[in-house]
C-alpha cells in the first residue's frame, strides 16, 4: 500500500528535483561541477555562458514584471538622484566629527554634505506626498514610488513612502561599489539587476512621471534616456521634472542646444524645472487632473 510519502515522491517534478539539488549544494557550501546531464535551467555554468546572455535578458525582464503584476502595481512615479547625498542627521554627524578632527579637507566635505542634505529631505517629502495621495485609492489608481533602490536620494524617496506606511519599489543593480538596497524599500518589491538596460526598461514600463533630483552620471544617464524616448515618441509623454533649480541651471545650459540647432525650441517643453517637492507633485497632479 502506498504511503503519503510515496505519493509525494512519485509526484515530484524534475524541476523540484533540480531545485532541491541546487539548494543542497548551496546549504553545504559546495561548488557545482559541470554536468551534461543536469537540466539546462538548473545548470549555472550553462546559464552564465556568453551565448545564453539573451536568456538572462529575458529572465531579468520577466521576473520583476510578474512580481509587480502579482502585487497589483500598474503605475509608478520614478525618482532619480544621487546615491551620495546623505540625510540631514547623517550630515550633522559628519560635520561634528570633522570639526572635532580639525581636518580641513574632512570639514570641507562635511559642510558640502550638510548643504546637499536638503535634496535628501526634498526627495523624502516628495515620496511622502505621492504615497499619501495613494493611501485610500483602489490598486488600479495608486501611484507607487519607484527608485533605483540604493542610498541617498533613492533611499529618501522610499523613506517618504515608508513614513506613511505605503509600499514602494527599489530596482537595485549589482555594482562593485556604492549601490546596495536601502532599508525603506518594501521587501517583496526590492529587485536586483545585473543589466542596466533591463533595469531602465522597468523604470519606464509603468512610469507615469519621472522626477530627477541632483545627481551624477547615473542620474544624467537615466534622465537623458527618458527625454530621448519621449522626444522620439518611443514612449508616451509623461511629466518629467527636475527638482533643484540652482543645481540644474548650473549643470546644464539647455539654450545652447537650441542655439546650435541640436534640439528644437519646443523640446524644452518636455520637462519642468522646480525647486520644491510640492511643485513637482503639483505638475504631476495637473497633468493627470488628480
Amino acid at each position: 500500500m502506498e504511503t503519503t510519502e510515496d505519493i509525494k515522491d512519485s509526484a515530484r517534478s524534475p524541476l523540484a528535483d533540480a531545485w532541491a539539488e541546487l539548494q543542497a549544494h548551496a546549504d553545504r557550501g559546495e561548488p557545482l561541477q559541470a554536468d551534461a546531464y543536469r537540466l539546462a535551467f538548473a545548470d549555472p555554468e550553462f546559464l552564465l555562458r556568453r551565448e545564453t546572455r539573451g536568456i538572462r535578458f529575458q529572465l531579468e525582464l520577466l521576473k520583476p514584471d510578474l512580481d509587480l503584476q502579482e502585487a497589483g502595481i500598474e503605475s509608478t512615479v520614478v525618482v532619480y538622484g544621487s546615491a551620495r547625498f546623505v540625510s540631514p542627521e547623517q550630515a550633522a554627524e559628519r560635520l561634528a566629527a570633522a570639526r572635532a578632527s580639525g581636518d580641513a579637507e574632512a570639514l570641507r566635505h562635511a559642510e558640502r554634505a550638510v548643504r546637499n542634505a536638503r535634496y535628501y529631505e526634498a526627495a523624502r517629502e516628495f515620496g511622502r506626498l505621492v504615497a499619501t495621495h495613494s493611501l485610500r485609492l483602489p490598486p488600479e489608481e495608486k501611484l507607487t514610488i519607484c527608485t533605483g533602490g540604493g542610498p541617498g536620494v533613492m533611499e529618501a524617496a522610499n523613506r517618504g513612502a515608508h513614513d506613511v506606511g505605503v509600499p514602494s519599489i527599489g530596482l537595485n543593480i549589482a555594482l562593485p561599489h556604492e549601490q546596495s538596497g536601502n532599508p525603506y524599500v518594501t521587501r517583496e518589491l526590492s529587485f536586483k539587476f545585473h543589466y542596466f538596460a533591463l533595469r531602465k526598461m522597468h523604470f519606464m514600463m509603468r512610469a507615469k512621471a519621472l522626477v530627477a533630483f541632483p545627481g551624477g552620471f547615473g542620474t544624467l544617464d537615466e534622465l537623458f534616456e527618458v527625454l530621448t524616448l519621449v522626444q522620439t515618441r518611443k514612449a508616451k509623454p509623461v511629466p518629467i521634472v527636475l527638482c533643484g533649480r540652482d543645481y540644474w541651471s548650473r549643470l546644464l545650459h539647455w539654450d545652447v542646444l537650441v542655439e546650435e540647432g541640436a534640439i528644437s525650441p519646443e523640446d524644452l517643453a518636455l520637462f519642468h524645472v522646480v525647486d520644491e517637492p510640492g511643485e513637482a507633485w503639483e505638475i504631476i497632479r495637473e497633468f493627470y487632473k488628480l
